[in-house]
Protein backbone atom coordinates (compact mmCIF):
# COMPACT_ATOMS: atom_id res chain seq x y z
CA UNK A 1 0.00 0.00 0.00
CA UNK A 2 1.42 3.34 -0.95
CA UNK A 3 0.88 6.55 1.48
CA UNK A 4 2.32 9.84 0.79
CA UNK A 5 2.06 11.38 4.09
CA UNK A 6 2.88 15.78 4.31
CA UNK A 7 3.59 17.61 7.15
CA UNK A 8 4.60 21.17 7.39
CA UNK A 9 1.77 23.49 7.00
CA UNK A 10 0.48 26.02 9.04
CA UNK A 11 -0.31 29.87 8.85
CA UNK A 12 2.61 32.76 8.56
CA UNK A 13 2.56 36.50 7.45
CA UNK A 14 3.27 37.64 4.09
CA UNK A 15 7.19 37.54 3.88
CA UNK A 16 7.58 34.50 6.12
CA UNK A 17 8.93 30.98 5.16
CA UNK A 18 7.41 27.18 6.09
CA UNK A 19 8.96 23.94 4.52
CA UNK A 20 6.39 21.42 3.65
CA UNK A 21 7.43 17.39 3.91
CA UNK A 22 6.61 14.16 2.30
CA UNK A 23 7.47 11.32 3.26
CA UNK A 24 6.51 8.17 0.47
CA UNK A 25 5.95 4.72 1.91
CA UNK A 26 5.04 1.59 -0.11
CA UNK A 27 6.64 -0.59 -2.89
CA UNK A 28 4.44 -0.52 -5.83
CA UNK A 29 4.92 2.80 -7.28
CA UNK A 30 7.47 4.83 -9.54
CA UNK A 31 8.86 7.62 -7.45
CA UNK A 32 11.58 8.93 -10.38
CA UNK A 33 9.56 11.87 -10.34
CA UNK A 34 8.01 13.59 -7.06
CA UNK A 35 6.22 16.84 -6.80
CA UNK A 36 3.84 19.54 -5.09
CA UNK A 37 0.77 20.36 -6.21
CA UNK A 38 -1.69 23.23 -4.89
CA UNK A 39 -5.40 23.77 -5.19
CA UNK A 40 -6.59 27.59 -3.68
CA UNK A 41 -10.16 27.75 -3.33
CA UNK A 42 -12.64 27.56 -6.56
CA UNK A 43 -9.58 27.21 -8.17
CA UNK A 44 -7.74 23.83 -9.91
CA UNK A 45 -5.29 22.27 -8.49
CA UNK A 46 -1.63 23.43 -10.07
CA UNK A 47 1.47 22.70 -10.28
CA UNK A 48 4.04 23.76 -7.89
CA UNK A 49 7.11 22.04 -8.95
CA UNK A 50 8.11 18.82 -9.52
CA UNK A 51 11.92 16.90 -8.56
CA UNK A 52 13.72 13.12 -10.09
CA UNK A 53 15.62 11.22 -8.56
CA UNK A 54 18.32 12.87 -10.17
CA UNK A 55 17.46 16.28 -8.64
CA UNK A 56 16.69 17.94 -11.73
CA UNK A 57 13.51 19.87 -11.15
CA UNK A 58 10.74 22.33 -12.78
CA UNK A 59 8.79 25.04 -10.97
CA UNK A 60 5.97 27.21 -12.15
CA UNK A 61 6.61 30.77 -12.75
CA UNK A 62 5.08 31.96 -10.10
CA UNK A 63 7.34 30.44 -7.28
CA UNK A 64 10.53 30.84 -9.23
CA UNK A 65 13.27 32.23 -7.09
CA UNK A 66 11.12 31.82 -3.32
CA UNK A 67 10.39 27.84 -3.85
CA UNK A 68 13.07 24.85 -3.79
CA UNK A 69 12.08 21.98 -4.32
CA UNK A 70 14.92 19.02 -2.62
CA UNK A 71 14.80 15.14 -1.94
CA UNK A 72 16.17 12.44 0.00
CA UNK A 73 16.07 9.79 -2.32
CA UNK A 74 17.17 7.52 0.39
CA UNK A 75 14.65 8.27 2.93
CA UNK A 76 11.63 8.79 -0.01
CA UNK A 77 11.21 11.60 0.95
CA UNK A 78 10.41 15.07 -0.77
CA UNK A 79 10.92 18.70 0.43
CA UNK A 80 9.29 22.08 -0.58
CA UNK A 81 11.09 25.24 0.70
CA UNK A 82 8.82 28.04 0.34
CA UNK A 83 9.78 31.86 1.12
CA UNK A 84 8.96 35.47 1.10
CA UNK A 85 5.35 33.83 0.91
CA UNK A 86 2.49 35.96 -0.26
CA UNK A 87 -1.17 36.03 0.12
CA UNK A 88 -1.68 34.01 -3.41
CA UNK A 89 0.49 31.35 -1.79
CA UNK A 90 -2.60 30.17 0.43
CA UNK A 91 -4.10 26.62 -0.60
CA UNK A 92 -3.64 22.96 0.14
CA UNK A 93 -0.55 21.97 -0.71
CA UNK A 94 -0.21 18.11 -1.92
CA UNK A 95 2.52 16.31 -2.59
CA UNK A 96 2.55 13.40 -5.81
CA UNK A 97 4.51 10.60 -6.58
CA UNK A 98 3.49 8.35 -9.83
CA UNK A 99 -0.44 8.31 -9.35
CA UNK A 100 -0.38 8.78 -5.79
CA UNK A 101 -1.20 11.97 -3.40
CA UNK A 102 -0.80 12.85 -0.35
CA UNK A 103 -3.90 13.92 2.15
CA UNK A 104 -2.76 17.67 1.79
CA UNK A 105 -1.43 20.45 4.06
CA UNK A 106 -3.02 23.73 4.60
CA UNK A 107 -0.97 26.58 3.98
CA UNK A 108 -2.38 30.12 4.53
CA UNK A 109 -0.52 33.41 4.30
CA UNK A 110 -2.41 36.79 5.82
CA UNK A 111 -1.34 40.18 4.54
Amino acid sequence: QVQLVESGGGSVQAGGSLRLSCAASGSDFNDDVMGWYRQAPGKQRELVALIKRTGQSVYTDSVKGRFAISRDNAKRTVYLQMNNLTPEDTAVYYCSADSFWGQGTQVTVSS
